[in-house]
């Protein structure tokens, strides 16, 4: 069972989302919070899997807890509007992806199945605008200390569009086994421990 921790300041998007979640067989949410003052507390108490967390609150927001909480569940950011510099905020502080909060049951549940399997969700738009930040803030991109191959320079770019192991394997031809292995020596080689900050770092070292 995956456990799932919610925090959104609407009550009635919490109701809606934990009755969704709760005709599928696998997931189920086990906290609540109604800012992210109270989810540093409840996340303190409550061992959870994942993190449904509201992008805008009052007091302390989505944003604000990831980069400030020391060690967070694999997070899933909601949005009521698809607003690229909040969404993109997120991502740099650690989000594993974007949902907006009218999307469907199959969608969310998919969307949690796949992040906390190790795979991301966020749309191929960041990574245009997350390159243009990098040269608008004049961040140095310096040499990678160790040089990708050809083909796991193709898997940081696919994984950049937000595609799926299994969508990368079947982009490629190739398994789904190779695949994961491409991503491990991705990630080591970057000196990154997860997929964003992989293709955060791929995009600053220009490498996409």
């Amino acid at each position: 069972m995956i456990r799932v921790a919610l925090v959104d300041d609407q009550t009635l998007v919490r109701s809606g989302i934990r009755g969704l979640l709760d005709l599928t067989d696998d997931i189920r949410v086990v906290a609540e919070a109604a800012d992210g003052i109270d989810a540093g507390r409840m996340l303190a108490q409550t061992a959870v899997d994942l993190l449904l967390l509201d992008v805008r609150m009052p007091g302390r927001g989505g944003v604000e807890l990831l980069r400030e909480a020391e060690k967070l569940p694999p997070t899933i950011m909601l949005t009521t509007f698809d607003d690229d510099d909040a969404l993109f905020d997120a991502m740099r502080a650690g989000a594993r992806g974007f949902l907006l909060k009218d999307i469907s049951l199959e969608r969310l549940a998919d969307g949690i199945r796949a992040v906390v399997a190790g795979e991301t969700l966020f749309r191929p738009a960041l990574t245009e605008r997350t390159r243009a930040s990098f040269r608008r803030n004049g961040e140095p991109a310096e040499a990678s200390l160790a040089t990708l191959t050809g083909r796991e320079t193709e898997v940081l770019a696919l994984m950049a569009g937000g595609l799926s192991n299994a969508e990368i394997a079947a982009s490629l031809g190739c398994g789904e086994g190779t695949v994961k292995n491409h991503v491990s020596s991705i990630l080591a080689k970057l000196g990154v421990r997860d997929r964003v900050r992989a293709v955060l770092r791929g995009i600053e070292l220009e490498i996409i």
